[in-house]
């Protein structure tokens, strides 16, 4: 792994939800699993967490969203990402999400969305998966 680029994922708290131990537990475990992981806080815009990740130079986002404002705010999230030129990075989010709105946030960009249950290896072997390091920059 050592020539191998480590991947750099931003967990972020998109809104006014005021819940953030789920969100620092998966922090944790993506830390634990060999990832560097940049972890916003509470209360980020949309434009906060899209300049965060540009800053940061991150290979994926996860969002953690339990406000039901999911259908809001995953979509000004990746328009915050593609107005930056960052539309690459993979955002993948976890909270309380409906299946019926799985596809549209699919539609919008979202990479996968992991519901209550899912457990913190499910994320990361996800991400192994799935994730690829961005080229450029």
């Amino acid at each position: 792994m050592s020539e191998e680029k480590i991947l750099r994922i931003l967990v972020a708290k998109a809104g006014l939800d005021g819940h953030d131990r789920g969100a620092k537990i998966i922090a944790r475990a993506l830390r634990d699993a060999g990832f560097e992981v940049i972890y916003t806080g509470l209360h980020q815009t949309p434009e906060m967490i899209a300049e965060a990740a540009v800053q940061e130079d991150v290979d994926a986002v996860g969002l953690s969203i339990l406000s039901g404002a999911h259908m809001t705010l995953f979509p000004a999230i990746m328009g915050a990402l593609k107005e930056r030129g960052a539309d690459d990075v993979a955002v993948f989010g976890g909270g309380i999400v409906p299946e019926d709105d799985m596809p549209g946030l699919t539609q919008v960009g979202v990479k996968k969305v992991f519901t209550p249950g899912a457990s913190t290896q499910e994320i990361v072997d996800w991400i192994w998966a799935n994730v690829e390091p961005r080229s450029g920059l």
